[in-house]
């Protein structure tokens, strides 16, 4: 049975996680990092991380981005696998991270859903075809009122995915407004929406003469996100130092 640490456990995420990983004989939650310890949990909740004496084969990470700094330090104090699903971070911790694969096995992924990643590697395909052929690219994702940042950072990776296969020719564009041209043959237009409680969806346009191509996932609650990040967990444990992304996970299937 792999034991894992729940960094950020009585958070949203932290707990849906905690709930499904009760349901999943191969994980046990052994211990839980948390600022504010006010649930009831199946395991010691720790509020300062470095007082977290609990041996675990790795951490999940659904907590804040100022958190991660201290998350890093105990991962490499002891020596613990991490799946990092923090979001926000600074170029000064997107560096320190790196620096900690070096000492430990460390998962980043901009999106931790299994359907989204596998999105991911289909439309390298999808771009190599219709992006060749003088189709134009879109991407347009939609989120809840709540959500700070725009565009989401699955769409910038969405739109990664379709430009690195294409060359990395291509230039993103988020607003047309001040323009009146016509759309220029390179480039993606990213667009967002935010409104009511959204869990997350993305639509992928190929857009050509008399035909549209559209791939599209919806996320209708975040458990996704969730498993996603319990298959990680499960994935990381026992792996050498290193970074490591969901693409990894998937081809391990």
């Amino acid at each position: 049975m792999i034991k894992m640490i729940m960094h950020g456990c009585n958070g949203h995420m932290g707990q849906v996680i905690t709930e499904l990983a009760v349901e999943d004989s191969d994980i046990e939650i052994v211990a839980g990092i948390d600022l504010v310890d006010n649930r009831e949990n199946a395991y010691p909740v720790f509020t300062n991380i470095f007082d977290c004496d609990v041996k675990a084969d790795v951490i999940i990470d659904f907590a804040a981005a100022a958190a991660v700094d201290n998350l890093l330090a105990y991962s490499r104090d002891k020596k613990v696998p991490v799946v990092l699903c923090s979001t926000g971070l600074s170029e000064e911790q997107l560096a320190s991270i790196k620096e900690t694969s070096k000492e430990v096995a460390v998962l980043k992924s901009a999106n931790m859903s299994l359907g989204i990643n596998t999105l991911l590697k289909l439309l390298k395909d999808a771009a190599k075809v219709f992006g060749t052929a003088g189709y134009d690219v879109e991407v347009v994702e939609q989120h809840h009122r709540l959500k700070l940042d725009a565009p989401s950072g699955t769409a910038l990776a969405l739109a990664d995915s379709v430009n690195e296969a294409l060359g990395n020719e291509y230039e993103y564009v988020y607003d047309r407004s001040g323009r009146r041209e016509r759309r220029p043959d390179k480039e993606i237009g990213i667009s967002a929406v935010r409104g009511g409680t959204i869990v997350g969806s993305h639509d992928v346009i190929f857009a050509g003469t008399d035909e549209v191509i559209t791939f599209n996932h919806t996320a209708y609650s975040k458990s996704v996100f969730a498993k996603g990040a319990i298959e990680a967990g499960k994935f990381l444990a026992g792996k050498p130092a290193g970074m490591y992304d969901m693409a990894d996970v998937i081809e391990a299937k």
